[in-house]
């Protein structure tokens, strides 16, 4: 069965090198030329990833991404033409799973959806990671804490589950990512931080007094390993 991709991009020549590439190697490719007619597209079918310009005019691709966060959970890759990481770190900051710089080679493009796909899929069976009242779902890329489920995006998830399964274990900034398997994801400690806030907030554990995700000054992040 084909992959389905959602390609929201105001370039007409790129989408259509795209699109033809993508369709060779086994995609079925929907495309938006705007903000608006990609999330009117994102509502109206079913899609397995996102491929979300960063630069368009009108409703930018980090707006585009924060609203497609308020909704779904579904992979987003964004397509930035900027030099400046502050772009790339704000739309990870809103729950992009990666980017690619343009220019980019479809070859490329192709192996980071794939590698983001086999990071949010579901295996038939596999390893559950459970910490207090916290359960983590490996396979499934599911979290539930007291028995209630916890909607993270994949960067969250994938910090947690590096954070779970090292408890008591300080993990520093500079090697969460790597350690949570997304070493292709290049960034600045900031955005660790700020995810790290983020999963704070959506396990209800208080930023300005955490008991469950502990900062080491200086050095990182632990979960502890007695949680209540």
């Amino acid at each position: 069965m084909a992959l389905r991709v959602l390609l929201i991009d105001d370039d007409v020549r790129l989408f259509e090198l795209l699109t033809s590439y993508l369709e060779q190697n086994g995609f079925h490719v929907t495309t938006a030329p705007d903000g608006p007619r990609g999330l009117a597209a994102l509502e109206a079918g079913t899609f397995d990833a996102v491929l979300l310009d960063l630069m368009m005019p009108g409703m930018d691709g980090i707006e585009v991404c924060r609203r497609i966060r308020q909704k779904s959970s579904i992979p987003v890759l964004m397509l930035t033409a900027r030099g400046d990481e502050t772009d790339r770190v704000v739309g990870l900051e809103l729950g992009a799973d990666d980017y690619v710089s343009k220019p980019f080679s479809p070859r490329e493009l192709v192996a980071r959806i794939k590698a983001v796909l086999r990071r949010a899929r579901p295996e038939s069976a596999g390893e559950r990671i459970v910490a207090g009242d916290i359960l983590i779902d490996v396979p499934a890329r599911t979290v539930s804490r007291g028995g209630k489920p916890v909607d993270l995006t994949g960067l969250e998830f994938d910090i947690l589950v590096a954070l779970a399964r090292r408890p008591g274990r300080v993990v520093a900034r500079d090697a969460l990512l790597s350690e949570a398997g997304r070493s292709d994801v290049n960034v600045g400690e900031r955005t660790v931080d700020v995810h790290i806030s983020h999963l704070r907030q959506k396990l209800g554990d208080d930023p300005r007094s955490p008991r469950m995700i502990k900062t080491v000054r200086g050095v990182g992040y632990v979960l502890a390993k007695d949680l209540p």
